[in-house]
């Protein structure tokens, strides 16, 4: 009783779980660096926006096939098992067991063998009273635990949804980069038949058609190249499908796609779209209930048991001997060398780690999204000015071959303008895949699918 008396208010004490920790949210995203399309509502597939529907069935296979999503999965299936199980310490336990044996010893009356056969069939009861609530936070810090981990699943889909998305693009930009090559390699080669004709009729030099050669190699140079990399890019592509390698189909054309609406999400919404956050969330809730649960420790025990059954004996086949038993017992810790204290203090530490990790998951997801914001911008920025290059080094092209015919520059003129505007066009396929890439990051930095909140 002294004990418990004790332990009064150090329950009291342990009742009250720590809050959140409030993480101070901005209140509006910086210089509005990209252009918030306030009637944008993407569905949770945002994926469909970039207008391809053979992205689409990639993207859904994958979130069924890909080995990371099944492993969230079954991650999430022993969390529940796990949940379950803290549940069921809230209700009594019953047992059953049924022991037999065969003796044989000598009568004390007859100095004569006897054997003999027992069984006794028991049914068992306990129950241990939750007296401090230490049962229930560990069944809070399970069902934390599981929706931490449905969390944890919601951002490998998001993560792996991200990932097909960008390979995908990707994989799309390196055909336009390849369809570029193969029609440069063939007007070179065009070119080099025509500069070997005119060197052999004394038209252009020798160092002109060396030229024209050189120009001509280096752009069949570039097709092995581009053919590797599409190679290892459905390879990847067909790993983030839970596939060998192999062919990956192609949907709508690389300057078909569509560029999803950048939608307007206020700051203070971020934390409650992004799976990372409430993972994050989930676990300092657990944590704060299994901190809870060891104090909870250092307090008295309160266990009820109870047991009912019989004992059938070879000497009394009529009459077997009823069996029961009804008790009680309080356990308290006296002495135990600092062990539960240091338990207890040890909780508390990874309570103080989860509760950095969220606020460290919070400022990444505002930078993240800053980031994402600014790259859209800048990148749509960039590629106005990319295509106003390249329309100006095609017009060059054209006119240094004009004027090359007319007689009034030399071939060298046409090949270097040729050869820039090669890399202007191939910078212009890398830089649409950019734009569209940034609008995948900044929907994965969003968190993935959301609604309005008129549609909630």
């Amino acid at each position: 009783m002294l004990a418990v008396c004790i332990a009064l208010p150090l329950a009291a004490c342990s009742a009250a779980l720590h809050p959140l920790p409030d993480v101070k949210t901005p209140d509006h995203w910086q210089g509005d660096t990209a252009p918030l399309d306030t009637a944008a509502a993407a569905a949770p597939d945002w994926w469909s926006g970039f207008g391809d529907p053979v992205l689409v069935d990639l993207i859904e296979t994958a979130l069924r096939q890909n080995t990371d999503m099944a492993a969230a999965v079954a991650r999430v299936d022993q969390a529940r098992a796990q949940a379950r199980a803290a549940a069921a310490g809230l209700w009594p336990q019953l047992n059953a067991s049924v022991s037999a044996q065969r003796s044989r010893s000598v009568s004390a009356a007859t100095g004569k063998p006897v054997e003999a056969t027992a069984v006794e069939p028991l049914l068992q009861a306990s129950y241990e009273v939750d007296l401090w609530g230490r049962l229930d936070r560990l069944d809070l810090a399970a069902r934390a635990s599981l929706l931490g981990s449905e969390a944890s699943r919601d951002t490998v889909a998001l993560t792996v949804a991200a990932s097909v998305a960008k390979a995908y693009l990707g994989l799309r930009a390196i055909d336009a980069r390849l369809d570029i090559a193969r029609q440069t390699v063939a007007t070179r080669e065009a070119a080099l038949k025509l500069a070997r004709s005119q060197a052999a009729s004394g038209y252009i030099s020798q160092l002109d058609l060396d030229q024209s050669e050189a120009e001509y190699r280096a752009a069949t140079q570039l097709v092995p190249q581009l053919e590797q990399a599409r190679t290892q890019q459905q390879n990847a592509l067909r790993l983030l499908l839970g596939e060998l390698p192999g062919e990956v189909q192609r949907g709508a054309a690389f300057d078909a796609l569509k560029f999803p609406a950048v939608p307007a999400v206020l700051p203070s919404q971020l934390l409650r779209r992004r799976p990372d956050v409430a993972q994050a969330e989930q676990q300092v809730a657990a944590a704060d209930a299994s901190w809870a649960a060891a104090r909870d420790r250092l307090l008295p025990s309160l266990n009820l048991s109870a047991s009912i059954g019989s004992l059938f004996e070879a000497q009394l086949p009529n009459d077997p001997v009823n069996i029961w038993s009804v008790g009680g017992s309080i356990l308290a810790p006296i002495f135990n060398h600092g062990a539960l204290s240091a338990q207890a203090s040890a909780a508390q530490a990874q309570r103080v780690q989860a509760v950095e990790a969220y606020r460290k998951t919070v400022l990444t997801a505002f930078s993240e999204v800053e980031n994402a914001l600014a790259a859209v911008h800048d990148l749509d920025a960039q590629m106005n000015e990319a295509q106003q290059q390249r329309d100006a080094l095609a017009a060059a092209y054209h006119h240094a071959q004009r004027r090359y015919q007319a007689g009034y520059s030399s071939y060298l003129d046409p090949l270097v303008a040729q050869r820039s505007l090669l890399t202007a066009e191939l910078g212009l396929v890398q830089l649409r895949a950019d734009q569209l890439n940034a609008r995948v990051t900044l929907y994965q930095a969003l968190g993935g699918g959301w609604r309005r909140p008129d549609e909630r």
